[in-house]
């Protein structure tokens, strides 16, 4: 494998608030190479948005990011902000998860693609006017020279998210985080948007980071998985063997969470419990008081993210589940 085109070593972001610390970003090591579609998923509030933006170093105070974003062999949190705002947009792009709220309701979207044209191009006039009509119908609007004209409020859930895509696309970056870029959106639509991403993908010779808590999406459409629960890391593998063949409890029960497919009809089965108070989180393992395999050992320390890679399996398995053995002899998943 190639070296990674982008590292995050012990990235912490923490909030300091009238109830205390709160750690939504919890020491995460992660690798992401070139051309390589990633998800990151978990349940809401596992800190997979806020990971994205620190990335991009979008966390505001009270909010504080440390650690290394190691992106083309520099250290992105320790660049100044003039030097931050040509990798944002320019190298690295984001596509936020609610299309509505981040795009600005009294600009056309024509005037909001060549804001970024301007910064990060050279381009101007008419041949700036020229490359936002050939960014909309790369994307599939119709009639993009019209459209430019139109506003936020004019255009349906799919085509905004669209014009997301297009303005996060504007100056060839490559790296795009893509924060859920298919929330709310009708099935249809979201195999549009997926299919879209991905043909833009190869065009482009981008890498994707994708968050989603859909494991039907990350099937469809990632080569590597991050489990993320309580701000960390739990568990990364290749898509196809974490389905197949789980080795953190958490991955087991998100998987068993979901409808299966077929003509077997089977109870789902949840996670008990909540996920923890991040301003309070338990001893050792987080996952532990929801955890069937727990035992004393998970609340005496904090689990290390292990590499159990084996002969069987060349590619790299990271997982942070002591009992990793016991899931493998527990059998397949419940689907």
């Amino acid at each position: 494998m190639s070296e990674p085109i982008l590292k995050l070593n012990n990235l912490c972001t923490v909030f300091h608030t009238a109830r205390g610390r709160f750690t939504a970003v919890d020491g995460v090591n992660l690798e992401l190479f070139p051309g390589e579609v990633l998800g990151l998923v978990g349940e809401s509030g596992s800190g997979k948005s806020v990971t994205l933006r620190s990335i991009l170093r979008l966390v505001r105070p009270p909010g504080r990011v440390s650690g290394e974003v190691r992106w083309r062999g520099r250290n992105l949190l320790s660049l100044s902000e003039p030097q931050m705002r040509q990798v944002r947009g320019g190298e690295i792009s984001m596509i936020f998860q609610e299309p509505m709220t981040a795009l600005n309701p009294v600009l056309p979207v024509g005037e909001q693609i060549a804001e970024t044209l301007r910064e990060h191009t050279e381009l101007s006039g008419n041949a700036l006017r020229q490359r936002a009509i050939e960014l909309l119908e790369l994307v599939g609007i119709p009639s993009p020279k019209e459209r430019l004209r139109d506003y936020p409020h004019q255009f349906s859930g799919g085509m905004r998210q669209r014009v997301m895509i297009a303005i996060a696309l504007a100056s060839n970056p490559k790296l795009l985080l893509a924060d859920e870029p298919t929330t709310a959106l009708d099935v249809t639509i979201q195999d549009q948007i997926l299919k879209l991403l991905l043909r833009l993908k190869d065009t482009l010779g981008m890498s994707v980071i994708l968050v989603t808590h859909d494991l039907g999406v990350v099937a469809q459409t990632c080569e590597r998985v991050a489990v993320m629960y309580a701000g960390r890391i739990v568990e990364v593998a290749p898509a196809a063997e974490l389905f197949a063949q789980p080795r953190h409890a958490y991955t087991l029960g998100l998987l068993n969470s979901v409808p299966g497919a077929g003509s077997t009809r089977r109870p789902l089965i949840p996670i008990p419990g909540a996920p923890p108070d991040l301003t309070a989180l338990p001893p050792g393992c987080s996952f532990a008081p929801r955890c069937a395999f727990a035992t004393d050992e998970c609340t005496a320390q904090r689990p290390p993210l292990m590499d159990i890679s084996g002969p069987e399996s060349p590619a790299v398995r990271l997982t942070a589940c002591i009992h990793h053995d016991a899931l493998s002899a527990a059998g397949e998943v419940t689907r």
